[in-house]
């Protein structure tokens, strides 16, 4: 059994792979859909699949038509199970009344981010808060019963009631997953542009470590299951009476962290065997031009025991359950036991059962924890 991602690495105006623009993109997202299908029958295996995920950009841009060719043929040629969860990330403001009929998407991931004005113009972002509320009218309306909402925390001058208030407006959509993150300022990117002009500042480190905990408390207050360090679910009633985790978890993002095997579609998508990983080229023209020609235009690495236990330390570890020691070879799980104690004695770590985990204390650290566990 597999996930499945599909990367479709479109926006609304430019494509950040080709620098094509909106007027031969209809033309450019078709070709690329039949370069996703031509790349699928190129496969040599084709696993069970049980989680479908279309993100990477903004898949919301691709018409229907191309939507439904490219379901049709993935439920033609893979065999995938009757309730796959398949999740599509959508803009708020490309949500539209139907525009999932005949499809099998049961799950949506919006990106709100948040929902001040300002802030979304700091990001450039095209939806209004407005779009955001609309939207999860028309997916309730449409059926859909699996809402994921991205917000972000950290933004210049943003202050604490300013992200309680993001934080209730959230809640008030009830969304059944939230995903948060703190504001990142990446290279090459117009905020970083202003970061280095002087024209924004980074938000002060002891008032994003608030926001986190702030986040967690309210979420979990409001009956979110905190199952990753940025992710919460929605216990239902049937959870709480059965003591069992979200119903409403990731199961598709859950596969990376818990070391499940996936497939990757498209330019620049990875795949993960349990043995090696192989990804695509990144740049859209060739990756079309390869796949069009019959082949596939992979880079592949075979995964060693040192590289997998790094691995595991950097996707397992960012959960809830924590690492299952079990999956070690004793001279490794001894490697992380002995790397691990400075943690466990501050209880920024613990183990329970077979697990090593990281405890409240020690997410804030999780980044530092992680690195001095490697084996690099």
């Amino acid at each position: 059994m597999a996930g499945l991602y599909v990367h479709i690495p479109f926006c609304a105006s430019r494509c950040i792979y080709c620098g094509f623009y909106s007027t031969t993109m209809l033309e450019l997202r078709s070709r690329y859909v039949d370069a996703l299908c031509r790349e699928i029958s190129l496969q040599k295996t084709h696993p069970l699949i049980e989680t479908i995920y279309l993100g990477g950009g903004t898949p919301s841009q691709l018409s229907h038509d191309d939507l439904l060719r490219l379901f049709t043929y993935i439920y033609k040629v893979y065999p995938v199970a009757d309730d796959a969860e398949v999740t599509m990330e959508c803009n708020p403001d490309d949500i539209q009344p139907s525009m999932f009929r005949d499809l099998p998407v049961n799950r949506v991931s919006m990106g709100a981010q948040t929902f001040d004005e300002d802030r979304l113009r700091l990001l450039h972002r095209r939806h209004t808060s407005e779009e955001v509320d609309r939207a999860f009218d028309i997916l309730r309306t449409d059926g859909i019963r699996n809402i994921s909402l991205d917000l972000m925390f950290g933004f210049p001058n943003e202050m604490m009631d300013d992200w309680v208030h993001d934080i209730e407006h959230a809640l008030s959509l009830q969304p059944e997953h939230v995903s948060a993150y703190g504001l990142m300022y990446e290279e090459g990117t117009p905020l970083y542009r202003m970061l280095e002009q002087g024209k924004v500042s980074e938000i002060d480190e002891e008032l994003s470590i608030k926001m986190y905990d702030t986040l967690i408390d309210r979420l979990t207050a409001a009956g979110y299951e905190h199952y990753e360090i940025s992710n919460f679910a929605r216990l239902t009633d049937d959870d709480k009476a059965r003591h069992r985790s979200s119903s409403f978890r990731s199961r598709h993002n859950s596969s990376y962290w818990h070391d499940i095997p996936y497939v990757g579609l498209g330019a620049a998508a990875h795949s993960y065997d349990g043995h090696s990983r192989h990804w695509a080229i990144a740049d859209l023209k060739q990756y079309i031009t390869a796949i069009e020609s019959g082949r596939l235009p992979y880079t592949e690495e075979p995964i060693d025991e040192s590289t997998h236990y790094d691995d595991l330390i950097t996707t397992a570890l960012r959960t809830r359950e924590g690492l299952d020691l079990d999956k070690l070879s004793p001279p490794y799980r001894s490697y992380l036991l002995a790397q691990a104690q400075p943690y466990l004695d501050k209880q920024m770590l613990a183990i329970t059962g077979h697990h090593i985990h990281l405890t409240r204390q020690g997410i804030l650290l999780s980044n530092t924890i992680m690195s001095d566990l490697m084996h690099v």
